[in-house]
């Protein structure tokens, strides 16, 4: 595969790294030919991008060919074998290490200038992106700053690597995503049409656009005041982390159900929940999990499909939400995507004086069959065309739910609707539906009395 450019190749990258949502992800390009590849998957995935900075050691009369490299926070790898081979001395190396280390400090200093600190890297996720990976000693030497840092999990994304190279940086990594390893991988540049050198104005360029973009998203409407905290929410055996944003006058409070091993740092549904700030809703985005138990969930899948479990919390950070000072008097509706549509949809049947409204997004409401019948809050079931399995389960449980109920359907959607434009629909979508949220007090609409609460 030859890639146009280094925009093509972060689009086609980006399309391998969407099963990373839901981590709280940092994507971090190594400047400067890494960072327009990096911008592309951090806009795909509404992740922060950011820079890592590191500089190849290269031979003195083959600058191309990596001895080593030098990165932020004075990580230095030096690769013996190749020090031997092109006969560098140790004394000459050490100054060349010197001029390096000198280089990522005015680096570090224009790609972060005062007002913009480094981001904060203790327990998240980061994807490390560069546009092509030769002898791999950038990455090495930026994978050991980045452990030190506390990162608490790398992925390694690149279009195109040398595999004997890639098959050495595995074992460094948490997981490794690289659309074309190569055999013989003579130069990066012969995998591009174009592969003009990139200019640290580029670079300043993508970052402060990247940031731009963010702050279009969850700026609030003119005029209106917007707190956010993080909170922990009592449910009951356990405090589950949360994030609370109140924008000012409040008409209503949307709890996020995430399901199929997602978080509070979904992507998808933080740009949902956006949105419906700037409409005026408070969002209350928390775990349904412990972080032990996403720990054992990650690697047997069998949590994330417990939609009793997932019920029962969801249900006691309702009773949470309203005993809670800060919105106690706000009507609450639930937004569930995957299972936790279905543990949305069962608290709804449970709560029937407190939620008002129901909004699923690529849902399984067929895993909340019992409870559907004692749903009284109208429900918006969004499903993508082209998702075929999950539409026909949304119309059946349509035909179930004896309350107001609306299935859209968004042309040519997949499952995580990741096509251009899909999760703005949506997100527009369940700002309409929520907007309708009556006061606390007037009935939520008509239904059979529901289940006891055993969720």
């Amino acid at each position: 595969m030859t890639f146009r450019d280094r925009v093509e190749a972060g689009q086609l990258l980006a399309q391998q790294l969407q099963h990373l949502a839901g981590s709280e992800l940092l994507v971090l390009g190594l400047p400067r030919g890494g960072v327009p590849v990096a911008f592309e998957v951090a806009e795909a995935l509404h992740a922060p991008l950011d820079v890592w900075v590191v500089r190849k050691v290269g031979a003195p009369d083959q600058p191309e060919l990596g001895m080593g490299a030098v990165a932020e926070g004075g990580v230095v790898f030096i690769d013996p074998r190749i020090q031997r081979m092109v006969g560098v001395p140790d004394a000459e190396l050490e100054a060349l290490v010197e001029r390096k280390r000198r280089e990522v400090a005015e680096r570090v200093g224009r790609f972060r200038p005062p007002g913009h600190p480094r981001p904060r890297l203790e327990g998240r996720t980061v994807v490390l992106v560069d546009d092509g990976i030769a002898t791999g000693g950038t990455v090495r030497a930026s994978v050991q700053g980045l452990r030190q840092a506390g990162v608490r999990r790398i992925v390694l994304a690149t279009p195109v690597a040398a595999r004997e190279t890639l098959e050495g940086l595995r074992p460094l990594v948490d997981e490794v995503v690289c659309l074309e390893p190569a055999e013989n991988l003579w130069a990066i540049g012969a995998w591009y049409a174009d592969f003009r050198q990139v200019e640290d104005e580029e670079v300043l360029g993508l970052l402060e656009e990247a940031a731009r973009r963010r702050s279009a998203v969850v700026s609030p409407e003119p005029g209106r005041t917007h707190h956010t905290e993080e909170v922990l929410v009592d449910a009951g055996e356990v405090a589950l982390p949360g994030t609370l944003s109140l924008p000012e006058g409040a008409r209503g409070l949307i709890l996020f159900a995430h399901g199929s091993g997602s978080s509070r740092h979904s992507p998808r549904n933080r740009r949902v929940a956006e949105v419906l700030q700037r409409r005026g809703l408070a969002t209350l985005l928390f775990d349904l999990l412990t972080s032990a138990e996403e720990d054992i969930d990650r690697y047997t899948g069998e949590l994330r499909f417990d939609v009793q479990l997932l019920a029962h919390r969801l249900g006691r950070a309702v009773d949470w939400a309203g005993r809670d000072s800060r919105t106690a008097g706000l009507r609450v509706g639930l937004f569930g995507s995957s299972t936790g549509a279905a543990a949305a949809l069962t608290v709804a049947a449970t709560h029937p004086e407190r939620v008002a409204a129901v909004v699923s997004r690529g849902g399984r409401p067929d895993l909340a069959a019992g409870y559907l019948a004692f749903v009284q809050a109208p429900t918006l079931l969004v499903v993508g065309g082209a998702d075929d399995v999950v539409l026909g389960l949304n119309e059946r449980a349509a035909a179930a739910l004896k309350c107001p109920v609306r299935v859209e359907v968004i042309p040519g959607a997949t499952h995580l609707f990741e096509e251009a434009g899909a999760l703005d629909r949506v997100a527009e979508l369940a700002a309409d539906w929520f907007s309708r949220l009556q006061p606390l007090g007037e009935p939520v609409g008509p239904g059979a009395e529901g289940p006891h609460p055993t969720a």
